[in-house]
């Protein structure tokens, strides 16, 4: 094993942690990890795998947003909301680097649902953002280990 291929999966591993603990871009991360690798091993087999892999990164990220708006707004919480929610989570990330964007958009959709309609009402919308949260950390970090299984895989065969 060389050592490209260890500090290549120790990059995918600190992806995938930062996934859970938001405090890198995971799925950023674990798909650059594998286009350096892709550029050093330089064959048709990497260069596939590579396709593979940041095609799958791109669907959990563009999945990882899709479905769990879907599901607030099913739910009963308007676009706006979302958006609220949204702009304090970008701020949150700024202003408490670990946790900050999703406890940003957690309390970005509880004052809009407050402000909105009530407190009582302003709780089980802030509820379905919780779940919508975790949902699309799932989501990331169930397409990024798919990435990393491509990879590995891609390391076996070249």
């Amino acid at each position: 094993m060389s050592l490209l291929v260890v500090l290549v999966a120790l990059a995918i591993a600190l992806g995938l942690v930062g996934i859970v603990i938001p405090m890198l871009p995971g799925s950023l991360l674990v798909a650059a990890a594998i286009l350096v690798w892709a550029a050093v091993e330089s064959s048709t087999g990497a260069w596939v795998t590579l396709a593979i892999a940041l095609g799958l990164v791109a669907t959990g990220t563009i999945t990882k947003y899709l479905v769990p708006g879907k599901r607030l707004q099913r739910s009963g919480v308007p676009g706006s909301t979302l958006l609220i929610g949204g702009v304090l989570g970008v701020v949150g990330f700024f202003v408490v680097p670990v946790v900050g964007l999703p406890f940003g958009f957690v309390a970005g959709v509880y004052l809009a649902e407050w402000r909105r309609t009530s407190h009582s009402a302003a709780g089980p919308a802030t509820w379905h953002a919780l779940k919508a949260v975790g949902l699309g950390i799932v989501i990331e970090f169930t397409f990024s280990v798919l990435a990393a299984g491509a990879w590995a895989t891609g390391v076996v065969v070249t």
